[in-house]
């Protein structure tokens, strides 16, 4: 375990990075116009919306609804003594339809019994088998360490990402998509892929936490591992209701830099994966650099809200220097605001978290996986900032028609 450690360190020591490296990256505070951003109100009114439609177009796709007037929320079980009495375990429903068909969202949020309500809390975006999330805690995994979660005083809630939308590539006929998308007509390049289905379902799922008063609505973070990690910074741009948004080892398409990436790159993740994205994306393969946005532009729509990224020394296919700089250059749309970003310019070494800023940080010793460690990072992070006293600013929701 030393000499694992030892190394690590060394790993590190070679990824001394500045915010200055030459990357050609496209710079957030600029326009497309090359009109420089210098205003909250420039970045809140004009170029925040023209990087979330960039991304739209090219990446993530555009979904055709906002939130559905079927929407209902259907409260199956409250259970005031799951977790041997310091928990209240609710297990609800979240049902909608559209023109083809029906879908349903099976919730399960334990909140802690002793905590002063409204509580805040963690959403858990779950992308492995559902035994990861028992809510019956007979299996219980580090993937979603409820008890541990609950015992810090915070929410812990969670969902099944195959409940909107299967990960698998079926020409778009399953799931949310075969139930909203226009019927009997072309897709267009820029539809929906399946990562932006499984984030819109997060925002379904912050419907109901919106209803909840048990539930602190302003201090609610999502968080995702791996291809979940990439949905929950496509959710967390598009919904600005999460105050906190949590990236682990989500790598390609999520929080690392598309340019100059090492491991995964855009052309394998989308031979591997060609329903996870819309089909403009496939215009960039092994063309990184014609890119009309990079991903430290997803990681500044969360401005001037919190976002975390984290990463793992074994996690090569990631890239966890690159997700680092996404962090590093996302860092002046946060100063615009006032705020401190990752407060770094040289990668940190392996589990020295960077809390104090607006941007969270860190890297764990290991290999690819979500774990107690990370969990317990996030936690002191919520500890530090929301204690503090901030919350999200208030926005709007999603919109209820089509993205134009």
């Amino acid at each position: 375990m030393k000499k694992l450690f030892l190394f690590c360190l060394a790993v590190a020591a070679t990824m001394t990075l500045r915010a200055a490296d030459d990357l050609s990256l496209p710079d957030p505070l600029l326009t497309r116009a090359g009109e420089k951003v210098t205003t909250i109100d420039q970045w809140q009114k004009g170029r925040r919306q023209e990087i979330l439609e960039l991304f739209r177009e090219n990446i993530y796709g555009r979904a055709p609804i906002g939130r559905p007037d079927t929407l209902r929320f259907d409260v199956k079980e409250v259970d005031t003594h799951a977790m041997n009495g310091k928990a209240t375990l609710k297990r609800v429903e979240i049902h909608f339809s559209g023109p083809g068909g029906k879908g349903m969202i099976s919730l399960s949020v334990f909140i802690p019994n002793k905590a002063k309500k409204p509580v805040p809390g963690f959403l858990l975006i779950c992308n492995q088998d559902r035994d990861n999330i028992d809510p019956t805690r007979i299996k219980k995994s580090p993937y979603w360490p409820a008890e541990r979660i609950v015992e810090r005083g915070y929410v812990a809630a969670t969902f099944l990402n195959a409940d909107l939308d299967p990960d698998q590539h079926d020409g778009f006929k399953n799931g949310v998509h075969g139930i909203f998308d226009p019927q009997n007509s072309k897709r267009s390049p820029e539809a929906w892929g399946t990562i932006a289905a499984w984030a819109w379902g997060a925002s379904r799922v912050m419907d109901y936490l919106e209803t909840d008063k048990d539930i602190d609505k302003i201090r609610l973070g999502v968080v995702g591992h791996s291809r979940g990690g990439k949905t929950t910074l496509w959710c967390g741009a598009e919904d600005e209701r999460f105050a906190l948004v949590i990236s682990n080892n989500s790598g390609s398409t999520g929080a690392a830099l598309a340019r100059n990436k090492k491991g995964e790159q855009i052309k394998r993740i989308n031979t591997s994966f060609p329903h996870w994205f819309c089909e403009n994306y496939k215009k960039f393969n092994e063309k990184e650099n014609d890119l009309p946005v990079d991903q430290h532009e997803l990681l500044s729509l969360m401005a001037p809200r919190l976002v975390y990224v984290a990463s793992a020394t074994q996690d090569e296919w990631a890239d966890p220097k690159n997700e680092f700089l996404s962090c590093v250059h996302a860092e002046p749309v946060y100063r615009l605001f006032g705020l401190r970003g990752v407060e770094a310019t040289q990668m940190p070494n392996p589990e020295q978290p960077l809390h104090t800023g607006h941007i969270g940080h860190h890297i764990r010793i290991g290999k690819h996986d979500l774990t107690e460690y990370d969990w317990d990072r996030f936690m002191d992070f919520a500890d530090i900032h929301w204690k503090q006293g901030q919350q999200s600013p208030k926005s709007d929701t999603l919109p209820t028609t089509p993205q134009k």
